[in-house]
């Protein structure tokens, strides 16, 4: 089976919504998909959160977020809030979490 993980970089709630919409679509689909929030993406949580975005919800109830950066978080200021926001942070590599772990059990790689 096809296992996709996109890793969200940009900080623009527009862009990021394609991810939600591709994550959701490829997992109804029966592709497993994973979202890693990194650099200034990981300001998007609060933002979503707190506009109660609804793409954003679902994917959250379906555990398609796998981790947000703890070094981008605490970089761009919003360590604690992501902290507390129920979605797990990773630093293995350096502080980042690192892609070699998610082509290692076989998912392709999108960046965005």
């Amino acid at each position: 089976m096809k296992k996709i993980a996109f890793f969200a970089f940009k900080g623009e709630q527009m862009c990021f919504m394609h991810i939600l919409l591709n994550a959701l679509d490829l997992h109804e689909k029966g592709i497993e998909a994973k979202i890693i929030m990194e650099g200034e993406a990981v300001k998007l949580i609060k933002e979503l959160e707190e506009s109660n975005n609804k793409l954003y919800k679902k994917a959250k109830e379906l555990n398609l977020f796998d981790c947000i950066c703890k070094a981008c978080s605490a970089k761009m200021g919003v360590l604690e809030y992501n902290e507390a926001c129920g979605i797990p942070l990773n630093g293995d590599l350096q502080g980042h979490p690192a892609m070699y772990d998610y082509i290692k059990e076989g998912f392709e790689i999108i960046t965005l």
